[in-house]
């Protein structure tokens, strides 16, 4: 709720792992957001129900799974992986089966978006060069002097952003919700 009270708002997505109290309060606190389970954390949470000595081919085919063109075609192929692989790793296609749907929410967003928006790579890379850039000074004198390295940090990394290279292209996002708006007046 402080982030709504600090002016959040217009979320549509949000991208997590598998967190079951982090789903919770992002249903609560920003139930008009869709969520989209991170592919990375599901891949990680694939192994848990593999044997240590299992065939790289079947993580490897599954991760294939994301990268299609469109949702039809994305759930078109575990179809042909639990086939595959069904008989071999029983409790992993159990698993999958129940579960890859959470990871497909990012194919309602337009295909140029699927790279950036199927993970939550973009904040982990973030988090990363905040605990280099901390880890160099290792003590702060005060909390202060922290938040002002991790703001200045994420300035720097907003400009970039900005500037050099876009890492979400909002056109494409603004050319989406036309004809999402278009294909509703339609219908209506």
């Amino acid at each position: 709720m402080a982030l709504k009270r600090r002016g959040l708002r217009g979320v549509e997505l949000v991208i997590s792992d598998d967190h079951q109290g982090l789903k919770k309060a992002i249903m609560e606190i920003i139930p008009e957001a869709c969520w989209q389970r991170c592919y990375v954390h599901f891949m990680r949470n694939a192994l848990d129900h593999l044997p240590r000595k299992a065939d790289d081919d079947c993580l490897r085919e599954l991760r294939w799974l994301y990268d299609r063109k469109g949702l039809e075609e994305a759930r078109q192929e575990p179809r042909v992986w639990l086939k595959k692989w069904g008989d071999r790793y029983p409790k992993l296609c159990e698993w999958v089966e129940e579960n890859i749907e959470e990871t497909f929410t990012f194919y309602r967003w337009p295909e140029k978006q699927y790279k950036h928006i199927r993970s939550t790579n973009m904040l982990e890379r973030i988090n990363e060069e905040i605990k280099r850039r901390t880890y160099v000074i290792r003590i702060f004198p005060n909390e202060d002097s922290c938040l002002r390295l991790v703001r200045a940090l994420l300035v720097e990394i907003n400009e970039d952003w900005i500037e050099q290279h876009r890492y979400l292209n909002m056109e494409l996002l603004k050319e989406h919700y036309k004809r999402k708006i278009h294909e509703m007046d339609n219908a209506a």
